[in-house]
């Protein structure tokens, strides 16, 4: 569907934009539009190719075919410095800065002012950079080193640095993932700022209600595909999460009919000194059970104790009938728990490493012989498990750190399963990917509970945990404030009952 509304003509235009890698198809006869003084939302399932299109935007990939037009002229993006000559430039969730610069070398690494004889203009760059810095609302002065400053004030020298270079077209790839509600806040006057300037804003998100806060227009990408393009004013969030999936929000929690069966995990009293205490539940075959809190209930921290990753003050642990001394995650997974972590970068996978290698790590034990670890095994095993989960890769021998958000958390969950546990934890499983993935999640997770694997779910989602529990725990301060059966829960119910409104059940 082509956008039919009327406006000044776009800085920067798109058309029939190709690209393709080895077995794969990144994007197919893409057109965008971005307009100056005005938000275009980018949205798409991980995978849908939004992260290449960026690519091809800042000059880091070249199509294969198609045009690209600034201010209505043919032109190429040869190397990222062509791009930024043209003034496109990106604010990328994980910003390279360095540390040990001051903020002023931050922002002008690569590009500093010069003075005579070539030399770096030491005065002129902190004072445009002081200028940049104002431009945006930070109180920060140019001369302080990067290390000093918080995590949100590192965000705006990213931003400073993108803006150091007359940017006309400015790409925002999840600003607002590591920031607070205030920082975020803050982060919609700067947009509204560079909007009032003239800027092109591209701002991909997940959450929808930042774009429907902030976004003039929206484009939407489905298998690297541009299948629909618009005002936002005239669409609604059920109508957009449709158009990303192709189905109707109606069918992303997949129905369940299977009835739990016996007891399989009990825990008992589980306390920690400082993080949670008296944590009590029983959890049956093909069950799962949601866990639900605030920030800072103490679900992540009970759940890693159960794992094995920090040892709990009190409280006993029995599967299957069988009293557990879990002092480790290796002791938990040999017991036959295994947890999936929030942070699946850093703690539930190694991205340099390729997928099949990931998957099997866990499981040296089945595909190793004498000491020997066999590849055709390791491929077998991973091969398996990955395709239960329908992981879009171009190969097994593909790193993990290439592969979208969605694409790295079923690695995960494949490397788990892998080991055939009896009880499974999932920490967030699906926080940060796009509805679609979310659905493949979803679908999976109803699959193992009805071949009979015990889930303990973890979210701060309330559809999720609606849509998916057969049970609910709720936590709050590192106590259970309530518990529930499926049938009658409401979003009222939860939200009363984590914020201290409800009595404990």
């Amino acid at each position: 569907m082509k956008d039919t509304g009327t406006d000044a003509d776009p800085v920067l235009r798109l058309d029939g934009i190709r690209k393709t890698f080895p077995g794969v198809v990144a994007l197919a006869n893409v057109d965008l539009a971005l307009y100056p003084g005005q938000v275009t939302a980018l949205v798409g399932e991980n995978g849908a190719g939004k992260s290449t299109l960026v690519k091809v935007l800042t000059g880091i990939y070249q199509p294969d075919a198609g045009t690209i037009r600034v201010d209505g002229t043919e032109t190429r993006f040869p190397s990222a410095g062509a791009a930024t000559a043209a003034g496109i430039t990106a604010i990328h969730q994980e910003t390279v800065l360095f540390d040990e610069l001051t903020v002023a070398e931050n922002i002008f690494l690569g590009h500093a002012p010069r003075g005579r004889f070539g030399l770096v203009d030491w005065a002129r760059m902190r004072e445009e950079a002081a200028a940049i810095l104002k431009r945006i609302g930070a109180r920060i002065d140019p001369r302080t080193p990067l290390r000093d400053l918080g995590i949100a004030s590192k965000h705006l020298v990213a931003i400073a640095r993108a803006l150091s270079v007359e940017a006309r077209v400015v790409v925002m790839d999840e600003p607002t993932a590591s920031l607070s509600q205030t920082e975020i806040e803050e982060l919609y006057e700067l947009v509204e700022r560079l909007k009032s300037e003239g800027q092109a804003i591209l701002f991909i998100s997940h959450k929808f209600d930042e774009i429907f806060r902030i976004a003039d227009r929206y484009t939407v990408f489905r298998d690297g595909e541009m299948v629909d393009a618009g005002r936002i004013a005239d669409v609604t969030e059920d109508q957009l999460v449709e158009r990303m999936v192709g189905r109707s929000m109606d069918a992303i929690f997949p129905a369940r009919t299977a009835t739990p069966g016996d007891e399989v995990l009990r825990v008992e009293g589980m306390s920690h000194l400082t993080e949670f205490a008296d944590i009590s539940f029983t959890l049956r075959r093909g069950e799962i059970l949601g866990f639900y809190g605030l920030v800072g209930a103490g679900r992540s921290e009970f759940m890693q104790a159960l794992f094995g990753v920090t040892r709990p003050s009190a409280g006993t642990v029995t599967l299957d009938g069988r009293p557990l001394a879990i002092r480790s995650p290796a002791d938990a997974i040999a017991s036959g728990i295994v947890y999936v972590p929030e942070d699946r970068g850093r703690q539930g996978a190694i991205t340099a490493l390729p997928i099949f290698q990931n998957v099997t790590l866990p499981s040296l034990s089945q595909t190793s012989r004498h000491g020997f670890v066999r590849m055709a095994e390791e491929f077998r095993l991973a091969r398996r498990y990955t395709e239960r989960l329908d992981l879009r890769a171009a190969a097994l021998d593909q790193e993990v750190g290439t592969l979208s958000g969605g694409n790295q958390q079923k690695v995960v969950i494949a490397k788990w399963l892998a080991t055939k546990p009896a009880v499974i934890i999932l920490d967030e499983p699906t926080k940060g990917i796009d509805v679609g993935s979310k659905a493949a999640v979803h679908e999976f997770m109803a699959e193992l509970a009805a071949e009979g694997l015990s889930v303990v779910m973890v979210s701060s989602e309330i559809p999720e945990i609606l849509g998916m529990s057969d049970r609910v725990i709720v936590m709050r301060d590192g106590r259970i404030a309530a518990r529930y059966d499926r049938a009658g829960l409401t979003p009222e119910a939860l939200v009363r009952a984590a914020a201290g409104y409800e009595a404990a059940a």
